[in-house]
């Protein structure tokens, strides 16, 4: 079983909604959800080039899935994750905005912000004592893409390369696409998600993701609510 700590909009939301409707599933409740008509693309194309952040599910990494260490528990887990949600204040998220990361078609924030790196920094330091240490085929599988020496130094530290001054912030929607196909994509997705992103995003809480084993969909467990004051 892995876990992650992820960013997911609240359930209500209509970014949450149209999120859960382009990837074709409901993370909090398993359910299959039918991808939208996208103009000159069949079905069967939005179903391949979803495939990887489908089974994720709708979010932004804070703390990178993994396998928990020899003496933790889920409950131990549990309660710290708690623990950290109640002591960080609700924040509303820069506006987000899609582009490719890498090839992959992601919303991004358009600019820094403080308390969002907080809590991301807070989740990778505060919970690693919980994260077994990563094989040697996840390590060698994670520098292939070529690291710098920073990165290398994260991955080394914390099991993944891009956390800490590293990190960034994103909520994928596609795998890697060829040029061609990312920019033929991204008007008719910026367009989707539109009114959703026109609305203002809050983090309200933090996420716990749950793989029962490798291969199988992460399922939103728990919401752990932030401090309202």
């Amino acid at each position: 079983m892995r876990y992650a700590v992820y960013f997911a909009p609240a359930e209500s939301s209509s970014l949450w909604q149209a999120g859960c409707r382009w990837l074709g599933r409901d993370a909090r409740t398993g359910a299959q959800v039918v991808q939208p008509v996208v103009d000159g693309w069949s079905a069967a194309e939005i179903e391949r080039l979803t495939a990887s952040p489908r089974m994720y599910g709708f979010h932004a990494t804070l703390k990178p899935p993994f396998l928990l260490a020899e003496g933790c528990t889920m409950r131990q887990l549990v309660a710290a994750v708690e623990s950290l949600a109640a002591r960080t204040r609700i924040f509303v998220l820069p506006p987000l905005e899609l582009g490719s990361l890498d090839g992959f078609l992601a919303l991004q924030p358009q600019r820094a912000d403080a308390p969002l790196r907080a809590l991301a920094d807070a989740c990778v330091t505060e919970l690693d004592h919980f994260r077994a240490a990563a094989s040697a085929e996840e390590l060698a599988q994670r520098r292939s893409a070529g690291l710098s020496a920073r990165q290398e130094q994260l991955l080394t530290q914390f099991g993944y390369p891009f956390v800490l001054d590293q990190f960034r912030f994103h909520m994928t929607l596609t795998e890697r696409l060829p040029p061609a196909q990312s920019l033929r994509l991204q008007p008719w997705l910026a367009d989707y998600l539109a009114a959703a992103l026109a609305l203002p995003v809050r983090c309200d809480d933090l996420c716990l993701f749950v793989q029962q084993r490798r291969g199988d969909a992460f399922v939103l467990q728990q919401r752990f609510a932030l401090d309202i004051r």
